[in-house]
């Protein structure tokens, strides 16, 4: 069929940015204002910039002091200062306030829609100079003579049978020298890239955790603008490592968020479910009662710190933000971590194309080394890898050692000693977990969440969700872990149809995908390949959310 395909057209660049994220948009910025000559072009899958990112985050402003200066004259919208921290261990009945962290102190920081922010990044990069093309995913990577060139975007309207429709439209080649990956967690391109050119050889493995996150309306009354609430311990069991963020910000908004780390062993345990469980607390209901949900989604978050970075850089290009791994567990933050990253990373290209272009580019991991960004994660590399040797309890011993004592300065590293997929224990072997129905008012079910994050795909594509080997789905994944992609998926793609007439099959459900690409990390056998669909395809989260 490729035969038949007409060629594509190219277009030239000085960089082409896959992304626009936080570091996306911040390289694009920091580029254009060492050089307005420098041609950027950046790609983003979602239909438009912030599409893909759902509300409530807490954002230190460091890495935006330094790229936009004059940003409140600008209008970013960092409208809600951060206020009270709250540090909770929850048990199944009770709360108890824990002294807050140093890290998670947000005094100085904004409780923000993240979409809104990428947003208003886009308008400054557009505003530089830089061309931004939402809606088109990059779905090929494009080598010469053993260095990359450059991205293809992917094919528009081609049918399931892989045959062009009516509507074909041929992807773009868009050639540079210099290719950054902004793609976030698991991005399909720079798990090629890390495979090219075995960028993992040295480094640790990485380790994930899936993020679940609701955007709630309450009464004006509840609110408590500022208001940071954190917590560990129930639903979860001692040795599986997660917890909550809930966030008061904006007009009458509640952002919530419920993280588990995807280094857990029980197949039978559900995120979404233990996220729905965790709303039914005594003291967390609170948070909601009286309000309506309004948005949903779900993504993967990178947590193996400095140990799992992958090499950076490679020839043609560089990895940048999430696509690296830049995030600060135990701050739980990592957007000005990621933006800083990719400001490095322009200021290194800038150097490069005012140079002889060398096949390379250098002096990005040295920039990076010698930040605030490495000094901040260096610090606090150790206590992800606690948690998951020693437990809630003894990583909550650790963290404190680390912190108050050694000040992150411990003459050892811990190191993350396994992927994520290689946990799970057999289905027959662990403790099967009963969640409670849900109510329709608290609690939901995943295809009513699925439907207020706006999803859509186009029906007629081909699936965007690959089994190297379909017959795994059963001989490996039923047989011994009973699916466990039925349960760690938040959105209901994944389904077990024909098992009580004793012929199961996996059905897949491609179209309520929200992205998270939590499969592709957590499936057992790494049989299932996350890649992007058809351009503008996935949940969508407009402006004000």
């Amino acid at each position: 069929m490729s035969e038949q395909k007409p060629p594509r057209e190219a277009m030239e660049f000085d960089v082409v940015i896959v992304g626009g994220g936080p570091s996306g948009l911040a390289a694009a910025i920091r580029l254009k204002q060492l050089n307005p000559e420098i041609t950027v072009c950046l790609v983003e899958k979602g239909g438009e910039i912030g599409a893909h990112i759902l509300s409530g985050a807490v954002l230190e402003p460091r890495a935006l002091n330094e790229l936009v200066p004059d940003w409140k004259e600008k209008g970013a919208p960092l409208d809600t200062p951060a206020g009270e921290d709250r540090f909770l261990f929850l048990t199944s009945k009770r709360s108890i306030r824990l002294p807050t962290p140093p890290q998670m102190h947000n005094h100085g920081n904004y409780i923000v829609s993240l979409g809104n922010v990428v947003r208003w990044l886009g308008q400054q990069a557009e505003a530089l100079g830089v061309e931004i093309y939402p809606g088109f995913a990059a779905s090929e990577l494009l080598e010469e003579d053993g260095r990359i060139a450059g991205i293809a975007t992917g094919d528009m309207g081609i049918g399931k049978d892989g045959q062009p429709t009516p509507n074909f439209q041929r992807g773009m080649e868009l050639r540079a020298p210099y290719t950054l990956f902004a793609e976030g967690c698991r991005g399909s391109l720079s798990k090629q890239l890390m495979r090219r050119f075995s960028l993992c050889d040295a480094s640790d493995p990485q380790t994930y955790g899936i993020g679940i996150k609701e955007l709630w309306e309450i009464p004006a009354a509840a609110h408590q603008p500022g208001l940071i609430e954190h917590s560990l311990g129930w639903p979860l069991d001692r040795a599986t490592y997660g917890g909550s963020f809930v966030y008061h910000f904006g007009k009458a908004l509640v952002s919530f968020g419920f993280v588990v780390g995807l280094d857990y062993t029980n197949p039978w345990m559900s995120p979404f479910d233990e996220m729905q469980r965790f709303k039914t607390h005594p003291d967390m209901r609170k948070h909601f009662e009286g309000g309506r949900r309004v948005s949903y989604g779900a993504r993967a978050l990178v947590e193996g710190g400095v140990q799992s970075l992958p090499k950076l850089s490679f020839p043609g290009g560089l990895l940048i933000g999430d696509a690296a791994g830049f995030l600060n567990v135990p701050k739980v933050k990592g957007t000005h971590t990621a933006m800083k990253s990719g400001m490095l990373a322009a200021e290194a290209i800038a150097e490069a194309l005012a140079s002889d272009r060398p096949s390379e580019v250098t002096g990005y991991f040295d920039r990076l080394q010698s930040s605030w960004v490495w000094t901040e994660l260096s610090k606090v590399r150790n206590v992800r890898p606690a948690f998951a040797k020693l437990g809630m309890w003894g990583g909550l011993a650790y963290s404190a050692l680390d912190t108050y004592l050694l000040r992150g300065r411990a003459p050892w590293t811990l190191h993350n000693p396994h992927r994520d997929n290689e946990t799970l224990e057999d289905a027959d072997a662990a403790l099967r977990i009963a969640y409670p129905k849900p109510d329709g008012v608290l609690t939901f079910d995943k295809l009513s969440s699925v439907f207020i994050s706006n999803t859509n795909h186009e029906e007629n594509q081909p699936p965007h969700l690959h089994l190297a080997d379909p017959a795994k789905a059963i001989d490996v994944n039923w047989d011994r872990y009973r699916s466990p992609e039925v349960r760690y998926c938040p959105a209901g793609v994944y389904e077990i149809i024909g098992a009580d007439a004793g012929t199961p099959k996996l059905q897949i459900n491609a179209q309520n995908c929200v992205h998270c690409k939590t499969c592709d990390i957590k499936d057992p056998t790494q049989n299932i390949n996350w890649v992007p669909p058809e351009g503008g395809g996935g949940p969508n989260y407009p402006g004000g959310m």
